[in-house]
């Protein structure tokens, strides 16, 4: 089950959910805009000739209230809000339409566990011919949440858990 705007507040106004910093703005009916923090990452591209997932990538590091995004690139960015998912709920990240629009593809893998905590790293793509540039504090992507049929038996423990910036990839700790 989808949740509501006015279920959204409840849980928020409650601490069973939590999302800080939060305006009313950002409550949409069906969702919760996050806006764009200020730390970024870049693959380090000039120093590997190829990545594998078995060896950690080197990342450049970047801390800006702006970014251009050049044409057909990739980048990891995080969101201004710290999330909090209790462990009946989960959520979807999905970009905001008119960001879409320009081109410009965001993501979390698509999906936030139950019992995550953290801020949440973004996965920004450039499908456009044009540069894009992006101001930190804009509405960038939205939370869609959904209550699980039962509270998870295992919540959200993984190598990204309380993460406070943009974090790369990690698959070379997976253990398959």
């Amino acid at each position: 089950m989808i949740l509501s705007d006015g279920t959204i507040k409840t849980m928020l106004d409650t601490k069973e959910l939590i999302i800080d910093p939060i305006t009313p703005e950002q409550i949409q009916p069906a969702s919760v805009d996050l806006r764009l923090g200020t730390h970024f990452l870049k693959i380090n591209e000039n120093e590997l000739p190829s990545m594998t997932l078995y060896k950690k990538i080197n990342y450049i590091e970047i801390d800006a209230e702006q970014i251009i995004i050049p044409p057909h690139s990739f980048l990891l960015a995080t969101t201004q809000e710290y999330v909090k998912l209790p462990n009946n709920l989960t959520a979807f990240v999905e970009g905001r339409s008119s960001i879409g629009r320009m081109g410009l593809f965001i993501q979390n893998a698509g999906w936030v566990d139950p019992g995550f905590e953290g801020k949440i790293t973004l996965e920004l793509y450039n499908a456009n011919r044009l540069p894009i540039q992006l101001i930190a504090g804009r509405r960038v992507c939205q939370l869609v949440f959904a209550k699980m049929d039962k509270v998870a038996k295992k919540a959200y423990q993984g190598k990204y858990q309380g993460q406070m910036e943009a974090v790369g990839s990690r698959v070379f700790q997976d253990n398959d």
